[in-house]
């Protein structure tokens, strides 16, 4: 993974408990580097590490870390010169949703090794669709609650996803039941 996502965990740690809960972290995971290098590759175990050992660390299951951290990639990207990318790809958290394939194929044209999930949507009704993920990497896809929660908070909408088919269970992708709305004035 590039290491924009791994300067994101070590800021949503330090977000969580400072300084010294990134080093426990990072000390913890046994990794070596304190700070990540945005535009370069780094192995995907390493980012696994640092999942676990947040985990471990915070005392809060891999999938809720997972999710916080979702949430917490949505802000952290649009600060760090992403937004407008975000802002382009849609209004709405539906938009958004729609056009994150796309959005990635604009990413990969500075990020030439990069290997982002596929998302599908199918349209429920108004506030509702069923969101599709494909991904390579195994034991990520909760981070995708926390994209939706974050993208909604980002949007101003309240938007929610529960997982409605897993490949923990053997299906051959990830599917989740998005709802969205626009907050009232």
């Amino acid at each position: 993974m590039y290491g924009l996502v791994n300067t994101a965990v070590a800021d949503l740690a330090r977000a969580v408990g400072g300084d010294a809960t990134w080093e426990a972290i990072r000390t913890r995971a046994q990794v070596s580097e304190s700070s990540f290098v945005g535009m370069t590759g780094y192995p995907d175990e390493i980012t696994y590490r640092l999942v676990q050992a947040a985990s471990e660390e915070l005392q809060l299951s891999v999938d809720d870390v997972l999710v916080a951290f979702g949430r917490h990639w949505v802000t952290f990207t649009a600060a760090q010169g992403w937004g407008p990318l975000l802002q382009a790809a849609g209004g709405s958290v539906a938009e958004v949703l729609r056009g994150l394939d796309a959005l990635h194929a604009r990413v990969s044209l500075t990020m030439p090794e990069l290997r982002p999930p596929s998302f599908r949507c199918d349209e429920l009704d108004a506030s509702s669709l069923t969101l599709h993920y494909y991904s390579d990497r195994p034991g990520l896809s909760s981070m995708v609650v926390g994209l939706v929660e974050g993208l909604g908070e980002l949007l101003g909408q309240v938007a929610t996803a529960t997982r409605t088919r897993s490949t923990a269970d053997g299906a051959d992708h990830d599917e989740f039941l998005v709802r969205h709305a626009s907050r009232l004035p």
